[in-house]
């Protein structure tokens, strides 16, 4: 062979040598959408989009412990095409208990508003069986709510709010 034959010839096998790894497959959005969303179908609330194989996650969770294992499983799939994560998740606190009011607490909630009637300056509420009162008492009126308020038999009853004029 000759060299003008041999050059065109190692010229074509060197640019294919270089051009072949870059041929490699590139998993789809869509396919990488997929896998995101098996891996985190556990945990309501969450989504996540693709775009480029950058994965974005939003939505609610109780716990920063659930978010730190989201983004890391998510973050696992960089052999299925995951490039990044953007974490959006918010950590949300669980919904406080719903207030339940004893019966005690209803009959106690009523006798504090009689007892209380004659007192405008005076707020009372009633939690567990304890009286908690806030406002303004004149000085010479103050025993006679305290008598009233412990006349109905509270757990407890707390007047450290008020203020005696």
């Amino acid at each position: 062979m000759t060299t003008k034959k041999i050059l065109p010839a190692l010229l074509i096998a060197g640019v294919m040598a270089v051009a072949m790894p870059a041929c490699k497959h590139k998993p789809s959005d869509a396919d990488v959408q997929t896998k995101v969303a098996t891996a985190i179908a556990q945990y309501s609330g969450i989504t996540a989009a693709v775009k480029d194989g950058v994965v974005t996650l939003s939505g609610n969770v109780t716990s920063a412990d659930d978010k730190t294992n989201i983004e890391s499983t998510v973050n696992a799939l960089s052999k299925e095409g995951v490039k990044s994560v953007v974490d959006n998740i918010q950590v949300t606190a669980p919904a406080p208990p719903p207030v339940v009011v004893s019966p005690q607490d209803s009959a106690l909630t009523a006798g504090v508003a009689t007892a209380t009637k004659d007192f405008p300056g005076v707020t009372a509420t009633v939690n567990n069986g304890i009286i908690t009162v806030t406002g303004t008492v004149e000085k010479s009126r103050v025993r006679i709510l305290k008598q009233a308020l412990d006349a109905l038999h509270p757990t407890k009853t707390d007047m450290s709010g008020v203020t005696v004029k």
